[in-house]
C-alpha cells in the first residue's frame, strides 16, 4: 500500500505541470503572419522536441488587445502572445519575466536594438522578446522628385521646401494657398483626420525638439508649440495638404502625394493599391543636431514583441520555443517563408547581427538604418488597442492639443493621469 501511495504521489508531481502526461501543448497567438508561414519552423521544432506541440493561431487584428486582455485575465489566454511595444504597461500583470537562461540582460542588450532593451522591460525585468522591428520612414514619390529635380530631404526645412515645390493646386498658376483645392499634395502633414500615422510623426517631431512627451508644457511650452505650429503649417499656412483629401496612404498610392511618413510595412499597402508606382523609403529628416550638447539623431520605432503568459503552465516550454524562433537562422527562415507566401519582403529583423542582410533593402532598409538611434513612446497608430488602450487615449488627448481644444498648460496633469492608469508613475 505504501509503495502504491508513493508511486501515485510521484506520478502526480510529474504530471502536475503537464496534464496531458505525454505531450505538452503550447498555444501561440500570432497576429500578422498566417499559420502557413510558421508551419515549417514549428514542425522542425517539434521533431527535436517530440513531447511539445506548438499550436499557432493567427488572430484577427480587430479588437485584438481587448480580446487578449480578457482571456489572459480569465486564465484562459494563450501561452505565448504578440503585443505591441507600447502595450507592455497594459499587460504588466500578464507578462512573465524572461528567464536568464533564455536571454540574460547582457545577452539581450547585445542581441537586440537599444529601443527593444528599453521597451521590453517592466522595471528592471525583461518581459518580452522582439521577433521583428520597424520604424517610421519617409516614403517619397520617385517620379515627382525626378520631375522637379529634388534631393531627398535630410532636415525638416528641406522637407518644407520640397513639399512646396511638388504641390499643385487648382489655381491659374498651380500654386497653393490656404483654401485652394489641392490636386497634387506636397507632403501629408497638418491634420489628424487623414494623415495616417500622425501620432508617430508628432512624437518624432516632439522628441527631436527636446519636448518631454510626459509633460510638453515643461520646462516651457514653446518647443512643443513650435512643433504643433510646424505640423499644422502645411494646412494652415502653405495649403499643400487638406483634411478633406483621401488618407495619406491612399493618396500616395494614387501618385498624387510627394511624401508621406509611415512604418515600412505600409509599402505593402501602397504596392497592393498601385503596383506600378515608383517610390522609395528613406530615414526620417532630423532637426539641427548640436554635437557639443551630445545630441544625436532621433528616429521613432513602432513594432511588436512576443510575451509569455504569467499564468502559463508550460512557461519553460514557451520560452524555449521563443528562444528557438528568435535565433538568427530562424528569423531568416520566417522572412523567407513570408516572401514565399507572395509578399515582397518579410518583417525587418529584430537582431543586430542580421542588420547587414537588409540594410540596403528597398523599404525596410530605411527602418534598419535608423534602429541604432530609435526611441519610442505611447503615441502609436494602428495598434488596435481599443478605446481603453494607452495609444488611443493619448492620441485623443494630443489631437486636442494640436487643434487647440486643450491648452498646453496643465497638459502634464492629464497625461500623468492617463499613464498612471497603466502603472506608469510620472510627475505632472
Amino acid at each position: 500500500m505504501a509503495v502504491c501511495l508513493i508511486a501515485a504521489l510521484i506520478y502526480s508531481l510529474l504530471t502536475k505541470s503537464n496534464p496531458l502526461g505525454t505531450q505538452i501543448v503550447v498555444t501561440y497567438w500570432g497576429l500578422w503572419e498566417p499559420e502557413t508561414v510558421m508551419r515549417d519552423l514549428i514542425s522542425e521544432y517539434e521533431k527535436t522536441h517530440p513531447k511539445v506541440k506548438i499550436t499557432y493561431v493567427q488572430q484577427n487584428a480587430s479588437e485584438y488587445r481587448e480580446r487578449l486582455q480578457t482571456k489572459l485575465d480569465q486564465g484562459q489566454g494563450p501561452d505565448i502572445f504578440r503585443l505591441h511595444n507600447t502595450w507592455v504597461p497594459m499587460f504588466r500583470n500578464n507578462l512573465q519575466s524572461v528567464p536568464a537562461d533564455i536571454y540574460s540582460a547582457s545577452d539581450f542588450s547585445t542581441t537586440f536594438y537599444p529601443v527593444a532593451n528599453k521597451d521590453a522591460r517592466l522595471g528592471a525585468n525583461l518581459v518580452a522578446i522582439p521577433l521583428e522591428t520597424d520604424n517610421l520612414v519617409m516614403f517619397t514619390n520617385d517620379s515627382l522628385f525626378s520631375q522637379y529635380s529634388l534631393a531627398i530631404p535630410k532636415n525638416w526645412d528641406e522637407l518644407r521646401l520640397a513639399a512646396l515645390a511638388i504641390a499643385r493646386c487648382s489655381t491659374p498658376d498651380g500654386k497653393c494657398f490656404v483654401g485652394s483645392r489641392v490636386l497634387t499634395a506636397g507632403v501629408a502633414l497638418g491634420s489628424t483626420v487623414n494623415v495616417d500615422h500622425w501620432e508617430e510623426i508628432l512624437g518624432l517631431l516632439m522628441l527631436q525638439n527636446n519636448v518631454n512627451l510626459n509633460n510638453p508644457a515643461l520646462p516651457q511650452p514653446q518647443p512643443a508649440q513650435d512643433v504643433i505650429n510646424y505640423f499644422t503649417s502645411f494646412v494652415n499656412q502653405y495649403g499643400v495638404w487638406e483634411p478633406n483629401l483621401p488618407t495619406s496612404t491612399m493618396l500616395f498610392a494614387s501618385g498624387k502625394l510627394g511624401m508621406m511618413f509611415a512604418p515600412s510595412w505600409r509599402a505593402l499597402d501602397i504596392m497592393a493599391a498601385n503596383p506600378d508606382l515608383k517610390f522609395s523609403a528613406h530615414p526620417v529628416p532630423q532637426t539641427p543636431i548640436d554635437t557639443a550638447k551630445e545630441e544625436t539623431p532621433i528616429a521613432y520605432a513602432t513594432y511588436w514583441l512576443e510575451g509569455v503568459n504569467s499564468k502559463s503552465k508550460f512557461s519553460a516550454e514557451a520560452w524555449a520555443f521563443l528562444k528557438f524562433i528568435t535565433s538568427s537562422e530562424n528569423q531568416q527562415k520566417i522572412y523567407s517563408a513570408i516572401v514565399k507566401e507572395g509578399r515582397p519582403f518579410g518583417e525587418p529583423y529584430s537582431r543586430v547581427d542580421l542588420a547587414g542582410q537588409i540594410l540596403n533593402a528597398p523599404y525596410i532598409g530605411a527602418a534598419i538604418q535608423q534602429q541604432p538611434y530609435s526611441t519610442s513612446w505611447y503615441l502609436a497608430s494602428f495598434t488596435h488597442d481599443g478605446p481603453t488602450g494607452i495609444n488611443t487615449r493619448l492620441s485623443e488627448f494630443y489631437a486636442k492639443l494640436i487643434s487647440g481644444q486643450e491648452p498646453m498648460t496643465g497638459s502634464g496633469t492629464v497625461i500623468a493621469k492617463i499613464l498612471g492608469d497603466y502603472g506608469l508613475a510620472v510627475s505632472p
